[in-house]
């Protein structure tokens, strides 16, 4: 017997006004800036959290933001383009820039993001280590809503469950009931992260660079991994060997490296000298 959940009929439009219509995946990329913005200055402002650090200034962070959503929008964009549907868009090479049609790859946007973050660090005479912890802090507001918005798309759907009692039949994935992998991911990328991160700053600030960065990295990888036992693979890629997936392979490497940058900030590796301290001061 198969059990199932009716999927929401939800318009993937969440607001028209006239010719203009603004989708809930576009909503969830606002939000998610928005809302790490607004986190993000809030943790600037505290000057307790940075100890001997400089900390960047509120113009600095409101800056910052158009840096981050370039390099999350372009490395996102390339990213999925290389590592998901490469040989259509050799065929194609114009599809590449028809964004509006979908497809982004986080692994691609995270380090679009992390180039961003260091060049603008760079420019501002920041560490760049702890502008990273400090956008590694806010990072799961903008994938909780980003998932929200995966599921209310019926996109990205999770694998076929059909003794699951809270399986969905999505619009697009076939009459199987199949698992909500969009909202599995949005609980335990963005919600449980968020948590753990947020408990983290209060404990070590920003003091030990590099350290909360390291923990969002691996929480990630293994929040991801876990979730890609229950997510459908992408169509044009499916299985790479033995049931792994293209998500899990990328993961593995992202999880290596949270799990060195956070030994190396505990052990303080990662912190600036006093030299460099007083320079970045002076």
């Amino acid at each position: 017997m198969l059990l199932a959940l009716p999927f929401p009929a939800i318009d993937p439009v969440a607001i028209a006004i006239g010719p203009l219509a603004i989708r809930w995946y576009a909503l969830a990329y606002v939000i998610g800036l928005l809302g790490g913005w607004y986190y993000a200055r809030r943790l600037a402002a505290n000057a307790s959290l940075w100890g001997d650090l400089r900390r960047p200034t509120l113009a600095d962070i409101d800056d910052l933001i158009v840096w981050v959503a370039l390099g999350v929008v372009l490395g996102g964009r390339i990213g999925y383009v290389l590592f998901y549907n490469f040989d259509v868009y050799l065929a194609q090479p114009s599809e590449m820039f028809a964004v509006w049609r979908g497809g982004m790859s986080f692994h691609g946007g995270f380090l679009g993001s992390i180039l961003a973050i260091l060049l603008f660090a760079r420019r501002r005479n920041l560490s760049g280590l702890a502008m990273l912890d400090l956008a590694a802090v806010v990072v799961p507001i903008g994938l909780f809503f980003g998932r929200i918005a995966n599921f209310v798309n019926g996109e990205l759907w999770g694998r076929p469950a059909p003794d699951f009692p809270y399986a969905f039949v999505f619009p697009n994935g076939g009459p199987v009931p199949r698992h909500p992998s969009q909202l599995y991911e949005a609980f335990g990328e963005g919600l449980v992260l968020f948590v753990l991160l947020a408990l983290a700053v209060r404990r070590f600030g920003f003091r030990r660079p590099g350290l909360l960065g390291g923990m969002f990295v691996l929480g990630y990888a293994v929040a991801r991994i876990v979730c890609e036992f229950f997510r459908e693979p992408d169509a044009q890629l499916g299985y790479l060997f033995g049931g792994v997936t293209m998500g899990m392979l990328l993961s593995v490497p992202m999880a290596l490296v949270g799990a060195v940058a956070i030994v190396l900030a505990a052990r303080g590796v990662t912190r600036p000298r006093a030299a460099a301290l007083e320079t970045r001061s002076a």
